[in-house]
């Protein structure tokens, strides 16, 4: 069997003496793992980056082998990736949440919305666009927010908080007797036109955050991503 795509690639990790499995985000094919013989040298250092966009062609005799990648770099970012902490620790964040999908289970949204984050380079607009990816990130494993509409009134406008135990949103005057125990609803959420305000981030991270240890990094016993607590604080500045 035999195919062609492009992808983003994720990850990399060593086998054998010479050759390495590399994880890619492949388009129409999700995240696919395939060996890359002699994937070691020198030759290929610079290309098997996490955050370099590839084209690749991917064979094996069977549709559930492993199968090996030969590829070619197309956009290699990762050179400037490293030079920037910031940018680099949102690329590892990314990586790190592209790994929760299912291999082999097609979502090209997600992809589109790394490759365009990858490329920001204004940290506040990152941090605005990394919080929205890690909501859509619950949506597609199966846990999205519901924020449209207050879970105690119906209301569909005020909405200032959210339920840590229905993940739905709550308006200010249904939330005004239970402030301590709900998380903020940054207007950012669910206004794109919104410019989020002094702590509007960091409210956004520790929602996500929470719902991202609660339904996926827990129940799989994966500890959270290591660079997220030191990017989440660079972002909220």
């Amino acid at each position: 069997m035999q195919w062609t795509g492009e992808g983003l690639i994720i990850g990399v990790r060593r086998h054998g003496e010479s050759s390495v499995i590399a994880e890619v985000m492949v388009e129409g094919r999700g995240r696919h793992l395939g060996l890359i013989r002699g994937g070691r040298s020198a030759k290929h250092a610079a290309a098997l980056q996490a955050g370099n966009s590839v084209q690749l062609t991917w064979r094996a005799r069977l549709e559930e082998h492993l199968g090996t990648f030969v590829l070619e770099v197309t956009e290699a970012r990762a050179a400037r990736l490293i030079a920037d902490r910031t940018r680099l620790y949102a690329a590892q964040l990314l990586c790190d949440h592209l790994r929760l999908l299912p291999e082999r289970d097609p979502n090209d949204r997600l992809l589109g919305q790394v490759i365009k984050l990858l490329d920001r380079t204004d940290p506040s607009i990152l941090g605005v666009e990394l919080a929205r990816f890690e909501l859509t990130l619950l949506e597609e494993l199966g846990f999205g927010l519901d924020l449209l509409s207050c879970a105690a009134t119906g209301a569909t406008s005020d909405l200032t908080h959210v339920s840590p135990k229905t993940g739905r949103a709550v308006s200010r005057s249904a939330a005004a007797p239970y402030l301590d125990k709900l998380f903020a609803l940054p207007a950012f959420l669910i206004d794109d036109a919104t410019v989020p305000g002094p702590g509007d981030v960091a409210a956004a991270f520790a929602l996500t955050g929470y719902f991202l240890d609660r339904h996926i990094w827990s129940p799989r016993q994966v500890d959270p991503p290591s660079t997220r607590d030191t990017l989440v604080g660079i972002l909220s500045r």
